[in-house]
């Protein structure tokens, strides 16, 4: 098992209910089925999803609420 040096923020963003609180403010919000229209998903690490842009192949994550779900704010990942 490696360390995740993520989980600790994530565990706090999810027990704030901050990707709820973000998902109420964003633009757009996809649903699972427009999602997987748009995006080939690579992995989940709660809140995010690693995804693939159909459109132009760019790699970049989401940010996903649970109930309801959706996924929202996405963001490119930065070019090494």
């Amino acid at each position: 098992m490696t360390d995740d040096p993520t989980e600790n923020i994530r565990m706090v963003m999810l027990a704030s209910g901050h990707p709820q609180r973000e998902a109420e403010k964003a633009e757009r919000k996809l649903t699972t089925d427009e999602l997987r229209a748009e995006y080939e998903v690579l992995g989940f690490l709660a809140p995010f999803v690693h995804v693939r842009r159909k459109s132009d192949g760019v790699e970049g994550s989401l940010e996903f609420t649970h109930s309801p779900r959706f996924y929202f704010n996405f963001v490119e990942d930065k070019k090494p």
